[in-house]
Formats: C-alpha cells, structure tokens, sequence
C-alpha cells in the first residue's frame, strides 16, 4: 500500500499525526513526523518490537513513560528517544496543544498501522479502537508492534477468536491491499 505524502491522520481522540517524508537511508527508511496532542492525550503503553522513535518537543510539555518507570517531563526544546524492545508511552500534561516533531526508523508498516489504527479508534468513537480492527492490527503485525499492558487473557484467547470471527465476517477484506506484516 503506497502513501501519498504528506498525510494527516487523527484519532479522534485528542492526537494527530502528519507524516511529512520518508527519508532513505542504508539501513533503513526514516518516516519524518509531525505529530500533535490535545491536553492529556497521547498512546497508550505500546512497544515497536523492530522500531526506534524520538521526537523534540517544538510547543507544550509532554510526560513520557518508560513500562515500570517514572514519568519524566519534558518541555520545549527538548529530546526524547525510545528504543526498540522498550514498552513506552507519552502524554501531553500541558494545559495548550502537544506539538512535536518526530521520526520512527525503520519505517516498517508504521503508516499503515497508525492509519488503521486511528481509524479504527474513530469508528468506536471511544478511547479503544473498534475491536474487529484492533484484532486484525494486533495479530497480523504482532512481530512489530505490541500492548504490553494488555491482559494476557485477551492477548492469547480473545483476540485470535475476534479475528478468526473477523475473517468468517469478511471484516478483512478492506484490507486486501494492506502492508505485509514482517
């Protein structure tokens, strides 16, 4: 699935990114981001199993997270990275817009997914993306990307039977020209 960019995708729920450029490099593609958050919006706990993503706060303040750590605030000029492998998350504590300028290498499915996955949120018109859609996300791309904060139960029982239901429905077949999980 080809991107046209610069595409502006929204949750509905507070976040917005633009994905500005891919840019090539030998060991990877750089996806070039500008990303922005209402007041206490941002992800959920999740991981890039295959990714590394930063970003320098260009207006507000932002908590980030690292799974079983503080959160660290950081404020306007500032820059934050989180490796591969490391469950993480971040949150605008500020009282006026988010706005960042970020990256993710290597760029992997990341358009692909967030894109479906905030479509996905806006559909459910919640906090929690429509269930069909999170499932496919979550089992196809599981290589990739991950909830950690997840119940194990729903990982394991109740997510592939959603997607097995998923594929019984034909729910899937919006997505024949997807990416293809690594």
């Amino acid at each position: 699935m080809e991107y046209k960019l610069p595409l502006t995708i929204e949750s509905g729920q507070g976040e917005k990114i633009i994905f500005k450029e891919i840019i090539k490099e030998s060991d990877g593609d750089i996806v070039h981001l500008e990303g922005y958050c209402t007041p206490n919006a941002g992800p959920a706990m999740h991981v890039h199993y295959l990714q590394d993503e930063g970003f320098k706060i260009v207006k507000g303040s932002v908590a980030c997270q690292i799974m079983g750590q503080e959160p660290v605030i950081y404020t306007v000029g500032q820059s934050v990275t989180f490796y591969r492998t490391i469950p993480h998350r971040f949150w605008n504590i500020g009282d006026n817009e988010l706005i960042i300028d970020g990256w993710i290498k290597p760029a992997n499915n990341i358009i692909f997914f967030l894109d479906t996955l905030y479509a996905a949120h806006r559909k459910s018109g919640t906090n929690k993306p429509e269930i069909f859609d999170a499932a496919y996300l979550l089992i196809k791309y599981r290589r990739e990307y991950g909830m950690p904060e997840m119940p194990a139960f729903v990982k394991k029982i109740l997510l592939p039977i959603i997607y097995t239901l998923g594929i019984l429905f034909g729910k899937y077949k919006k997505f024949k020209n997807a990416t293809k999980p690594l």
